[in-house]
């Protein structure tokens, strides 16, 4: 039996289908016995009044027929329900019920019984009140100081407050700038209603100003009522909290001092008469109900707190006290005197579960056995270890694992028209005068067993953009299929990073022993035509960037790699390719007639990697057609590692003018605010004082907020097309270190995770550190030359560096690393320092930073020899001379 867990003392179940609120349950001596016990009144939306007196002949007892003293179906629904003395002439406690349109007071009698069935109880209806507006809750108490009698005021939805002298209607008021109604408490102490407005502030009206205030005939806002009817309804004092409030309780625990309590949305508030914050608790639950009520300790108030877990929290001030579990999420929780049991506590679920429980434990008598004592033999131990070491690493190494049946439960498949649209679905493209096409993708998803909630989403990278990425379908019947359609376009003026989508579809499976399902996942990827991207153009006889694919087999023609971008007239030129990208950047193509090589050539470094990607495709489909198995690619230059470090300068510059546009934006914005609350002040003060141009400061500081406002959206701009060239040059990267080091898939999966971590770019996470912790752990695990490296500690806290320095070096000793021998892999048995095969004149990996620094120089040198033969070669204007280098 746990300790944290309410001890049911007695419980029932209300009705079938019945629904109630916070304000259905109330506890009091409602029949007047005098005896001191209360009694449990509960009111229900089916319009059912119940009355309970618990009397369980054992702890845990269900409800007994007897228990039931009153249940009668009012039928109205029954918004809440308070006991108090609302009848004149008598101090008597009577029961009023609160409806939407109407308020009844009864009062509730019992008759002693003649046979064993016991007394009977019955109430009888003393006024009723019909309500001009629809009501929404009420509170009670002794308005005005008022002696021996209470008061009632009802809240209507539209924010009026109906005052009711018993039998009698006193006044009705608005308050003012009232949206939705909020929770409402009255304060004896101070004589005022206090309650959370939808601006979620706690505001406070005194009764009095209440009383004279305008009639409220017909709603009028404050600024419009007139003077001559009455005074004006003025807030006494206002707290803004920030949230909307759940409830309100106001408790005093001396004569002299109260306090005002909020439930919020996730704090829980503690406030003095005058509205100023004693305490203020955060919530580690999302709450439901509370009740306050008076600690055994001086000046300290004791709160229960339900919660959506089930549970129910104790505090004491701010400290939590007592937590326990209960079987249902309460909506309203009362403490109250039931069978000579002081402090029971009541509880009300939103379905009818009424539970009378207390908190502590019950004695258990079981004592746990005493355990056999023998000396461990350690040698046997060890034996079983070994074997069950050896076994699981058997299992690893032949990787049978259970497999689940989720690709027998649905199978997803992706279908790219050849053809554009023959109406381009292109809509709000930025692409200047060019004709933007789009293309239809279909996807179809066809099921094997009933699936719920399934949800297909589709990604592409941006600029494309999708007419509709979101789809969800319900596959009730097995055996059934669903086909969408959607189209692809380019909506900027830059290029993607790829042109591969992927289609994710998430449903839930049920089960025998899950009904609800289990959650499951299943993708496609899909590869988007060049075309979508790229028009046919003239080759360019210059340009800044080039790079040569070496190949094992002879030259392909283009025409017949691509043949949607050739001239098939000009025979002469089948050799050369020119692309022209939407954004306007031009990429040429050059087939060699002799040898096997390939180039690509750009003005832009990162327009490179989609063409060369795409040739690099389209010759593997050739030679597999051809049932070549064969074909590689290679490349034998230099790393363009240079053009890539001034891509991550653009990128990290841009970040860090974004974070300092974004610090003085902040600055505009309180200095804007302040000088606002000057300008109020001034505007509030009775006696006009002169602005001292606060005015004109104003209305330059707002000029300067607008103007850093734009400039900031202007360089997310910028950072997000900077991001999109980094990811292709990162691409373009990886493709040539592969090709150059002749990588297994294996490896360049791991260099595509350790530079390719981010789908998004932001200020608080971002590409360098990211990268810069991934590559640092590279080099310190599977490229590690010694034990040393392997025990230095990476931070755990990734933040924006201050340059892009450490990064540089990392990446170009990675690639220093890989030349020399260093092999990419996760396992942790390859961990360890490995020997690596040393090419003739290479130096060794350098122990120290000074010996790093060293090498770093050397190995640029080294990487870069043929960097500024390239940059000479461009400046020649010619084709021919690049036919010539072919041939």
């Amino acid at each position: 039996m746990s300790l944290f867990k309410a001890r049911d003392w007695w419980s029932t179940v209300l009705g079938e289908k019945e629904e109630f609120d916070q304000g259905c349950l109330c506890l009091a001596d409602v029949d007047n016995s005098g005896n001191g016990q209360d009694k449990i009144i509960v009111g229900s939306f089916m319009g059912y009044l119940r009355i309970f007196n618990p009397h369980p002949v054992k702890m845990g007892d269900g409800a007994q027929p007897e228990d039931l003293l009153l249940e009668v179906h009012l039928r109205e629904p029954i918004l809440q329900v308070e006991v108090g003395k609302f009848v004149s002439g008598t101090e008597m406690l009577h029961l009023a019920v609160l409806h939407s349109r109407k308020l009844c007071v009864y009062a509730v009698s019992g008759t002693l019984g003649n046979v064993e069935h016991g007394n009977q109880y019955q109430i009888t209806l003393m006024y009723e009140h019909h309500l001009q507006r629809t009501a929404c809750s009420m509170t009670y108490g002794p308005f005005g100081g008022v002696k021996g009698r209470d008061l009632i005021c009802i809240q209507s939805v539209d924010g009026m407050l109906m005052v009711f002298e018993q039998e009698s209607f006193a006044f009705g008021r608005f308050l003012p700038g009232s949206l939705l109604p909020g929770p409402l408490v009255y304060s004896p102490r101070t004589d005022s209603f206090i309650t959370v407005s939808s601006c979620r502030q706690v505001e406070s009206y005194k009764y009095q100003v209440l009383a004279f205030a305008t009639d409220a005939d017909k709603r009028q806002e404050t600024e419009q009522q007139k003077l001559g009817s009455g005074k004006r309804l003025i807030v006494d004092w206002t707290l803004n909290i920030g949230e909307q409030a759940l409830d309100i309780c106001i408790v005093s625990f001396s004569p002299s001092a109260s306090s005002l309590f909020v439930l919020g949305e996730r704090n829980l508030f503690c406030l003095k008469d005058n509205g100023q914050i004693r305490f203020m608790k955060k919530l580690d639950c999302s709450p439901s109900c509370f009740l306050p009520y008076c600690s055994v300790s001086e000046g300290t108030v004791n709160t229960l707190i339900g919660n959506h877990s089930s549970m129910l929290q104790i505090y004491q001030d701010v400290t939590l006290k007592w937590a326990t579990q209960l079987p249902h999420v309460p909506v309203a929780v009362r403490v109250g005197s039931l069978h000579d049991l002081k402090g029971v506590v009541v509880t009300l679920s939103d379905e009818g579960h009424l539970q009378c429980s207390y908190l502590g434990t019950d004695p258990s008598l079981f004592q746990a056995p005493v355990i056999e004592s023998r000396e461990l033999n350690y040698d046997e131990l060890d034996v079983e270890m070994k074997e069950l070491q050896k076994f699981i690493k058997d299992f690893k190494s032949q990787g049978v694992w259970p497999t689940t049946e989720k690709e027998d439960d649905l199978e997803v498949s992706v279908t790219v028209s050849p053809n554009f649209d023959s109406v381009s679905q292109a809509t709000d493209v930025e692409l200047g005068t060019d004709l933007v096409p789009s293309i239809t993708v279909k996807v179809m998803l066809q099921n094997r067993v009933v699936l719920q909630k399934a949800k297909l989403s589709i990604y592409v990278q941006p600029p494309l953009v999708l007419t509709c990425d979101q789809f969800t379908f319900e596959f009730m019947e097995p055996e059934m299929t669903s086909t969408v359609s959607f189209s692809v376009y380019l909506r900027r003026s830059y290029t993607p990073s790829e042109l591969e989508g992927n289609a994710i579809v998430s449903y839930t499976r049920p089960t025998d022993r899950n009904p609800d399902g289990i959650p499951r996942v299943i993708q496609c990827r899909f590869r988007l035509p060049l075309k979508l991207v790229c028009l046919p153009d003239q080759p360019s006889k210059t340009a800044s960037h080039k790079l040569t694919i070496d190949t094992n087999k002879s030259p392909v023609s283009l025409l017949s790699l691509f043949p949607g971008f050739a001239n098939q007239t000009e025979d002469d030129q089948v050799n050369v390719l020119g692309f022209r990208f939407l954004g306007g950047s031009h990429v040429t193509l050059l087939a060699s007639k002799t040898s096997q090589r390939y180039r690509i050539q750009s003005e832009q470094f990162e327009d490179l990697w989609l063409i060369t990607n795409e040739l690099i495709l389209r010759l593997q489909e050739h030679f597999e057609k051809q049932g070549t198995k064969d074909f590689t690619c290679s490349f034998s230059g230099s790393l363009p590692l240079q053009e890539y470090f001034e891509l991550i300068d653009q990128h990290f510059e841009l970040r860090i003018n974004g974070e300092k546009l974004e610090e003085l934006l902040a600055e505009r914005a309180v200095q804007f605010r302040a000088i606002q609350r000057r300008l109020l002040t001034r505007f509030k003060d009775k006696t006009p004082a002169p602005l001292q141009h606060l005015d004109t400061l104003l209305d330059g500081t707002y000029k300067q907020v607008i103007a850093l406002a734009d400039t900031v959206e202007e360089n997310q701009d910028n950072l997000l097309q900077s991001f999109a060239r980094l990811k292709s040059a990162t691409h373009l990267v990886i493709l040539l270190i592969g090709l150059w080091q002749k990588l297994s898939a294996e490896q360049i999966a791991i260099l595509e995770a350790a530079f390719l971590p981010l789908q998004e770019d932001t200020q608080e996470l971002g590409w360098e550190e990211t990268v810069d912790a991934a590559v640092a752990h590279l080099l310190k695990t599977c490229l590690s030359k010694s034990s040393k490296e392997q025990a230095l500690n990476l931070s755990s806290q990734l933040s924006i560096p201050r340059d892009t320095s450490r990064l540089k070096k990392h990446i170009t000793l990675l690639c220093d690393r890989l030349a020399k021998g260093g092999r990419l892999c996760l396992s942790t048995d390859t961990a360890a320092p490995q020997t690596m095969v040393m090419p003739g004149g290479c130096a060794p990996i350098p122990e120290s930073d000074q010996e790093e620094k060293a090498v770093e120089q050397a190995c640029s040198a080294e990487l870069f020899a043929n960097h500024r033969l390239l940059r000479q070669e461009s400046a020649a204007p010619e084709v021919s001379a690049l036919q010539g280098v072919f041939e």
